[in-house]
């Protein structure tokens, strides 16, 4: 199947479970091509949230049985992948870019913007609103100004969101 063929239903379909999120994520990350047993022990890690060498029998267990039984034929089903059970070998058919949309970025990193956006509103209603009423040092002249000054920060603020989002590295760290 080509990538024209794939649907934005069925790419959201089969990226709507996490575990085949994190296997095209490592397939990613070993280049399109790996062995199942470093993918398995990956989403092992993942999933509990500790360093591959400290993932049990017991969650490698379940994790191989969902991939070897049910991720991997669906993600080959799609012809996202080439799943050879026998030799235990996973490759990754497109392009890395083509499923980056629906991958998981990482959210423990992000920023939580609806605060930023929320807080910026306030101020600006507030300023607004005393330089309606002519309190303090703004008077109605300086609304104009005040509005360009606001909309310039929403502008800002917006713009960093999505070059944080799309990839392109972080442009703060939150840490």
């Amino acid at each position: 199947m080509s990538e024209d063929e794939l649907s934005q239903a069925e790419l959201f379909d089969v990226f709507s479970n996490a575990r085949r999120r994190m296997a095209v994520r490592f397939l990613k990350e070993r280049n399109g091509t790996c062995d199942l047993a470093p993918l398995v022990e990956q989403v092992a890690a993942w999933e509990n949230d500790v360093p591959p060498d400290e993932v049990t029998r017991a969650q490698r267990r379940r994790v191989y049985i969902s991939l070897y039984q049910t991720h991997l034929p669906m993600l080959e089903e799609h012809g996202i992948v080439d799943w050879d059970p026998e030799a235990h070998l996973i490759e990754l058919l497109h392009g890395p870019a083509t499923f980056e949309p629906y991958l998981d970025r990482h959210p423990e990193d992000g920023r939580e913007w609806h605060r930023t956006y929320g807080m910026l509103s306030i101020v600006g209603a507030i300023g607004l609103v005393l330089a309606w009423l002519s309190i303090g040092p703004l008077s109605a002249a300086a609304t104009p100004v005040l509005a360009v000054a606001l909309s310039g920060a929403f502008f800002i603020v917006a713009t960093v969101q999505r070059v944080s989002r799309a990839g392109y590295g972080p442009v703060w760290s939150t840490r």
